[in-house]
């Protein structure tokens, strides 16, 4: 169902503050997500912005936790935990909208 060809590899990166409910939840509802529509062509980068706080502006990160597509283009970002799957992959551009 994935819309980019077989050979690209969606990098991802997951902006988390510690080891909370919360960035737990969106981690494991992420790896979920990718392994049952992505199989192995993703990459999921985790940056604990209590480790390295400084990495926020690059992305402009204003609330965690937050997903940011970065390859396939566009970049796109989604805030919270991910527990509604149709909204991450729509928003990812895994999966189109249905009415």
């Amino acid at each position: 169902m994935v819309t980019e060809d077989k050979e690209t590899i969606w990098e991802l990166r997951l902006y988390i503050a510690g080891n909370t409910p919360k960035s737990n939840l969106a981690l494991a509802n992420l790896r979920r997500y990718c392994e049952a529509n992505l199989k192995d062509n993703y990459v999921i980068e985790i940056i604990d912005l209590l480790v390295h706080p400084q990495l926020a502006e690059g992305d402009q990160i204003l609330a965690v936790p937050t997903l940011v597509k970065k390859v396939p283009e566009p970049i796109r970002k989604i805030i919270g935990d991910l527990s509604n799957e149709e909204k991450v992959l729509v928003g990812l551009n895994i999966r189109p909208a249905t009415k």
